[in-house]
């Protein structure tokens, strides 16, 4: 008896372990969080950082339809083939297909009515049951082709419509950064096979999608209108705005049309071998092989936690960090350079967000997407010798010069200092210098007088611009240092400091000044002159190269600590609608420049307050909800800063190699490199109320630093984190154990 009852039990935790260990993580992942709101994200179908990202449109327009799909909307107007992520600016939606039944054709838009109830989303699928036309929308994806499959109720007669003319599902798209379109075209091949282009201007300025679909019957019938006129041809037509409806055969009920659709921005021809990546008509394995590769993805970090709320926000943020940059080459190898030139090019990569993915997602990627990072690079480099400087904020290989710094530079030092290999270190520091000399973004001015003046700037931003250019120049100072460059690194070590030309000392933050050297009046820390989607509440703090000069320079470490007690505790701000947020003093966490504020209470070693505001954050402003973010996701940013931070760790400046501890949502995390190599990060007794670590080892031996190095982590190992409800008041505080203080450590 006593050996059967061994038995069971050995049997049940060989179950567990395998459970455990076999879990699907893409079960976790919840597309439809960031949905509503001011997420900005879209539940379609892709693949990790594909060039087809496939996905329903509401047919609407407006800020809350940046991805073209909105969770508070209740119709669908066509599933299109390109779209942003967590955004704040409307531009893609190329190449909308809708299928309809028994409706005469027509140019203007159609939509029908769903319900959230008949969605599924998971990574590499979507369906969605069309109740207008009783039809059952399924969508799949490869890196550059799409997969449709309909299926059509009985004595219907199906219709695909494919609409150039429009993006986001809507006849002319105005307003919030809108797309227009400047040329469309269309031709049939042959009785399976269509292809043509669609050339517009968005946010990013002019860019053209070319296309080719494949349908698994044969169409019957073509009717095209070519700027809202219907034509005679069935074959070929050309026009700003063309519509084209695709007839079938009638149904029986339940019979199915599959439309396979391939993406270039090169040429139909690239968009031809876009089919070829989906050689027969089996939709089902399709899926399951875009599933497998997020699984791949996901499975870089595994979390351990009984919590399921807490594991589909962790894994939906790690799915939402690896939607961009997004392939550019075709599936010929081709793209459309900065030049307007075709290019030949291997893992060229797009969709460029640097003001805000250099603060978290890039630190995130050298150490889970390593190699990709070096094609990311390699992409910057290739649009530098295209254009002339370094991407900015860049899409379809097209600069949209909207936000401040040259944020390509501290992705590229951050690589460069880790080690990162498969790029050409001399061109890319080459890069770096001949970008930061640029005349444009008020950049020269900077130069001349060690700040941009608000006066001399005509959209009032000149303290942003300040500081972030001189972060962006401590960046480059450091690789000019490992490049033994004495020269370099002391001229753009002055230029780093250039943020305390716009530092008042009396009034304790960053404010504008004019040209002639005088304090702008009247001057409030609320308010947004002299900075660009942030106030001197903001960007005080973001001297990210410099915090202990910035806590010498505000009088000290406790009135830098009042201030920040202030910033989290005084009412004020951007209040969000979310329910779970509220808001949060005048921190505007909402925003990226303020993702590294509640780290900064360990400079001043004081960790518990970090641990404090961190825990406040996780718990509260992320959730598994569609409303589950806080602000936009800006291409993976917000995500990132909650992977990151739920591990336990976070890089405040995301160029010098520091992660500062903060307080991990995770009991067990295991990041898994590409060369065998894992580090494993423990919570030891993690509770709800035990947010604060207590003392902490590294491989078995004490460890007092409140930060850890990346070259520690990449060596693989394993950190312990013994957690309590109370505050340590011995870990983390001593001078030498603070982060960014390597002259104290020296």
């Amino acid at each position: 008896m006593k050996n059967c009852i061994l038995t069971f039990f050995c049997l049940i935790l060989i179950v567990a372990c395998s459970k455990s260990h076999f879990e699907r993580l893409t079960g976790y992942v919840n597309p439809f969080i960031g949905t509503d709101e001011d997420g900005h994200t879209f539940p379609g179908a892709l693949v990790p950082f594909g060039m087809v990202q496939l996905s329903p449109d509401n047919g609407e327009n407006g800020y809350n339809w940046c991805a073209g799909y909105y969770y508070g909307s209740k119709n669908i107007g066509g599933f299109s083939h390109t779209h942003y992520s967590g955004t704040g600016a409307e531009d893609l939606c190329d190449i909308s297909v809708f299928p309809l039944v028994n409706l005469e054709p027509s140019p203007k838009a159609v939509k029908s009515e769903f319900s959230h109830r008949d969605e599924i989303a998971e990574p590499g699928y979507y369906s969605v049951m069309l109740k207008t036309f009783n039809i059952k929308a399924e969508l799949t994806a490869t890196v550059h082709c799409g997969f449709h499959r309909y299926t059509f109720p009985g004595s219907k007669i199906p219709t695909i419509k494919l609409d150039l003319g429009v993006g986001n599902g809507i006849e002319a798209r105005v307003g919030h950064n809108g797309d227009l379109p400047l040329e469309c075209y269309f031709r049939q091949t042959d009785n399976h096979t269509i292809v043509g282009f669609r050339r517009s201007i968005g946010f990013v300025g002019e860019r053209c999608v070319y296309f080719a679909a494949r349908t698994s019957k044969p169409i019957d019938d073509v009717v095209i209108f070519a700027d809202s006129v219907r034509v005679n041809s069935k074959q070929e037509a050309r026009a700003v705005k063309l519509v084209a409806s695709l007839k079938f055969p009638s149904t029986e009920n339940g019979d199915q049309v599959m439309v396979k659709v391939g993406i270039s921005s090169a040429s139909i021809e690239g968009a031809l071998a876009g089919l070829g990546e989906i050689s027969d008509w089996d939709f089902d394995a399709v899926k399951k092989n875009a599933g497998d590769l997020w699984e791949a993805e996901l499975n870089k970090i595994r979390v351990a936690s009984d919590d399921k709320a807490f594991k589909e926000t962790f894994y939906t943020a790690a799915y939402h960090c690896y939607f961009a940059p997004f392939r550019f080459d075709d599936a010929l190898g081709r793209y459309t350079g900065a030049d307007k030139k075709i290019h030949s090019g291997q893992n060229i990569y797009t969709l460029s967000s640097l003001w805000d993915t250099y603060r978290a997602a890039a630190p995130l990627f050298t150490l889970t997407q390593t190699e990709r990072q070096s094609a990311i690079i390699n992409s910057f480099l290739e649009f530098y010798k295209q254009h002339g400087l370094l991407p900015s904020w860049e899409l379809f290989f097209n600069e949209a010069n909207v936000m401040p710094g040259y944020h390509a530079v501290p992705i590229i030092s951050d690589a460069i200092l880790k080690g990162i290999s498969g790029f050409d270190y001399n061109l890319a520091y080459e890069a770096m210098k001949v970008t930061a000399g640029q005349d444009i973004r008020e950049s020269d001015f900077y130069r001349q007088y060690g700040y941009v003046p608000d006066d001399l700037d005509p959209r009032q931003r000149g303290v942003t611009k300040t500081v972030e250019y001189a972060f962006d120049d401590w960046s480059i100072a450091q690789v000019a240092k490992s490049m033994n460059n004495q020269s370099d690194y002391d001229s753009f070590m002055k230029r780093s400091g250039f943020w305390k030309n716009v530092f008042d000392p009396d009034r304790g933050f960053v404010r504008p000044k004019d040209s002639k050297g005088n304090w702008i009046l009247p001057f409030n820390p609320k308010e947004s002159i002299g900075f660009q989607e942030g106030n001197a509440w903001i960007y005080t703090w973001y001297v990210p190269q410099d915090i202990h000069e910035l806590i010498k320079a505000m009088g000290g470490e406790r009135k830098f600590a009042l201030k920040l007690d202030t910033l989290y505790n005084s009412t004020g701000g951007r209040k969000t609608t979310l329910k779970n947020n509220g808001y949060y003093g005048l921190s505007e966490f909402s925003n990226e420049p303020s993702h590294h504020v509640p780290y900064l209470y360990s400079f001043l070693g004081r960790p518990w307050q970090t641990a404090e505001k961190v825990n406040h954050i996780l718990t509260n402003f992320y959730t598994n909800q569609p409303n589950g973010l806080c602000g936009n996701d800006d291409c993976g940013q917000m995500s990132a800063w909650y992977v990151l931070s739920s591990i336990g760790f976070y890089p405040v400046n995301p160029v010098n190699g520091e992660y500062v501890f903060g307080s991990p949502l995770s009991e067990k995390s295991t990041i898994s490199f590409a060369n065998g190599k894992q580090f494993v990060v423990r919570a030891e007794n993690l509770k709800k109320q035990n947010i604060y670590i207590q003392r902490a080892e590294l491989n078995g031996a004490p460890y007092t630093l409140s930060f850890i190095r990346h070259s520690e982590i990449v060596k693989g190992g394993e950190l312990i984190l013994y957690m309590g409800e109370k505050p340590s008041g011995s870990w983390g505080v001593r001078s030498e154990d603070l982060p960014g203080n390597e002259k104290m450590r020296k």
